[in-house]
């Protein structure tokens, strides 16, 4: 981050020495901010609502404690929650504009680091690629992260280059077997949809149609995050690899030929780490 010219903070309500603690502890080398009584909190929009909500007169609401199972804490909630933010990341520039924002919908979880970046364009990771090529295009595929733990949200990447004269079909395109990223579901893991990049129309001149299609590099993403909870760890113990499989199909044409629809195979294969002690993570939230 520092040789992309990125600073790194973070920012709490504890007091500056339980942060101070919490860093010497954790060998924590980059700066803790301390928001006593919330007022950063508050202007950024971010204060967490709904501790105040369970700890008022509606706390045994069941649609209340659902919200808290989902946005808040795992446990019980306390006196001491009250204040804590929504968490989420925050990108500024030198000028202190917010330029990013991530968030995600369950408080344990959060996008890597490296997915972060790669969704801003401000690099990509440095993890090993497997390359394909057809007579239509040339494929490159890779994970944003090469090892992820329970609750981080990391992404599948399949950067393609049509060939000379080729288009492939973007969604959209109708009579064709427009592009798509597949990847086969497996308990205990959530994956976004993916993410289709703009296209631009062609003009096929013999049947005056026109019709979306990439005809240049593009790149589609998938964003996937293994369950932080204590089922999903009891079924993943036992293994460090978090397998994913999944394929890319599309259809291509130049000036005079549609070809067959084609469908090619891909892997994805990252190291599985817990984050936490076994059995210490919250049960399934409420969806």
């Amino acid at each position: 981050m520092r040789k992309k010219g990125i600073g790194l903070a973070a920012l709490s309500y504890d007091s500056r020495e339980i942060l101070a603690d919490f860093s010497r502890r954790h060998r924590i080398t980059y700066p803790l901010l301390s928001d006593v009584g919330s007022a950063t909190i508050r202007r950024y929009g971010i204060l967490n609502t709904v501790v105040d909500e369970a700890l008022g007169p509606n706390g045994k609401d069941p649609r209340v404690l659902a919200d808290l199972r989902m946005f808040a804490t795992g446990g019980e909630v306390a006196e001491r929650h009250r204040g804590i933010p929504f968490p989420g990341t925050f990108i500024l520039d030198r000028q202190g504009r917010v330029t990013s924002r991530f968030f995600e919908d369950y408080y344990w979880e959060r996008n890597t680091t490296a997915n972060i970046l790669l969704q801003t364009a401000l690099g990509a990771p440095p993890v090993a690629a497997i390359q394909a090529s057809t007579p239509h295009l040339e494929l490159t595929s890779y994970t944003s992260d090469p090892a992820v733990s329970f609750g981080t949200r990391f992404s599948l990447v399949v950067a393609v280059t049509p060939k000379r004269g080729i288009h492939v079909y973007a969604p959209g395109a109708t009579g064709y077997r427009v592009v798509e990223l597949k990847v086969a579901p497996q308990p205990h893991v959530r994956m976004l949809p993916a993410r289709y990049p703009p296209s631009e129309i062609y003009y096929f001149a013999p049947l005056k149609e026109r019709v979306a299609t990439y005809q240049k590099p593009f790149t589609l993403r998938l964003d996937v995050t293994p369950d932080a909870t204590a089922e999903a760890r009891k079924a993943f113990s036992g293994t460090n690899e978090l397998l994913l499989t999944g394929t890319f199909d599309y259809q291509a044409c130049d000036d005079k030929i549609c070809y067959n629809p084609e469908s090619l195979p891909l892997t994805w294969r990252v190291e599985l780490n817990p984050n936490v002690a076994a059995g210490s993570a919250p049960a399934q939230p409420a969806r």
